[in-house]
């Protein structure tokens, strides 16, 4: 196809996509020169949407003219504020409103659930995660091992194949049945964050129970991202952040999932804090823990109004665009980027994320022909293209279909292709 094909192609799309009005609903950055950049880099920090600021503002205002008084008074009380969250990021993760909590961090999240889920014993110890694993994962799981005493030889990891640089399911459900009853919990990302590569969660925590093993999810690549489905896929629990797909900011409150069968926290230790007492008893300062139930009852700590309230602002826009038309156009646009890429870049450019719909969401990952990652990256950037680098030789974009087109797709690619060195 010609250039000039290529780019009507791309103006068609865009002139037919149902999303195309949301974009003016974020903040986008402005390239060095001025300019408009593309925004490829969702799946690291997403944009500010315009609402964010006048959501912060809801919570500034009462604290202003209200002070104490705005726990319990104003359009929003602060006491319930973290209440009307459950239900959209239930939605997104494919839970129940009871099994869903936004609270604190991450990692942080991570560790509350390590606590009540990564419970070894003499025999039944390891925990297998992936080689590749984001180092924060890798960081929270060897301090448990050392927590409890163990080794970091207790750590099972998998990699891909020699020579292939995603891991197959295959290879994760033969490892988890090979370790057996030495295995106590499974730790893996929905989205392999380098390659962008969609893991099958269901069949996943389907080995990991059948071990007798706890099955954990990190989402912070997933959600915002592609389909979920916690809930029926019998997941334990899973973890994540906000600021990536879901646009919350940086530093964002995260959120956590618990199955309803734990839901009670029977027979699960757990750390304990007032916020998760359960609320109708909570401001009886007694010092008895009575939890919440769900997943509120793993809280410890008064929810950060200030970090939830762009997340707010966030998921009404995911609400009001619908998550098939997210997906059916998130699909689209790594579809077109993949072949522009094929028909441009003369093979010089290997795409790492899996062609299959399945395997696949808004993120590219790609390793440059000749060492010269770095160098391309640069000229990208400075061309008003951001995406971001992982070391030691990937190249992450992901056009993200509530705020990029078909078009800065088309000039993305063309900017990609123009900064490959001479063959």
């Amino acid at each position: 196809m010609a250039e000039a094909d290529w780019r009507a192609h791309a103006a068609a799309a865009d002139a037919a996509d149902p999303l195309a009005a949301f974009r003016a609903r974020f903040r986008l950055p402005l390239a060095a020169d001025g300019r408009a950049s593309i925004y490829l880099c969702g799946h690291s920090l997403g944009p500010m949407p315009v609402e964010a600021a006048a959501r912060v503002e809801d919570v500034l205002r009462p604290w202003a003219e209200l002070a104490v008084l705005g726990h319990h008074q104003g359009p929003a009380p602060w006491l319930d504020f973290h209440a009307p969250f459950a239900a959209p990021l239930a939605a997104l993760v494919g839970a129940r409103p009871a099994e869903v909590v936004a609270m604190n961090t991450l990692t942080v999240n991570l560790h509350l659930m390590l606590v009540s889920f990564y419970r070894p014993t003499p025999s039944r110890f390891r925990i297998l995660i992936e080689r590749g694993a984001f180092p924060s994962d890798r960081h929270a799981v060897v301090s448990q091992l050392r927590f409890h005493g163990l080794a970091e030889s207790a750590l099972t990891e998998v990699a891909p194949r020699d020579g292939e640089a995603l891991l197959r399911s295959a290879d994760l459900v033969a490892a988890i049945e090979a370790a057996g009853d030495s295995l106590a919990l499974v730790l893996l990302p929905a989205v392999q964050y380098r390659t962008g590569q969609v893991l099958d969660v269901a069949a996943i925590t389907r080995a990991s129970r059948a071990a007798g093993a706890a099955a954990g999810w990190d989402l912070a690549h997933a959600i915002g991202n592609v389909p979920l489905a916690l809930h029926d896929s019998g997941a334990d629990f899973a973890v994540w952040c906000h600021y990536k797909y879901l646009c919350a900011g940086p530093g964002a409150v995260g959120g956590a999932f618990v199955h309803e069968r734990h839901g009670d926290g029977r027979g699960l230790p757990r750390f304990e804090g007032w916020w998760g007492h359960d609320v109708a008893s909570r401001f009886d300062m007694g010092p008895q823990f009575l939890p919440s139930p769900g997943a509120a009852g793993w809280q410890v700590s008064n929810p950060p109004l200030l970090s939830l309230a762009p997340l707010a602002a966030s998921l009404a826009l995911f609400e009001a665009a619908g998550p098939a038309r997210l997906r059916s156009k998130s699909l689209a646009l790594t579809a077109f980027a993949r072949r522009l890429i094929e028909a441009r870049c003369d093979g010089r450019v290997e795409i790492l994320t899996p062609t299959a719909d399945a395997e696949r969401g808004c993120q590219l990952s790609l390793r440059i022909a000749g060492g010269a990652g770095r160098p391309v990256f640069a000229a990208l950037t400075a061309a008003g293209v951001i995406g971001d680098w992982r070391e030691p030789d990937v190249l992450r974009l992901a056009p993200a279909p509530l705020y990029n087109t078909f078009s800065e797709v088309e000039c993305a690619i063309a900017r990609l292709a123009g900064a490959l060195p001479p063959q």
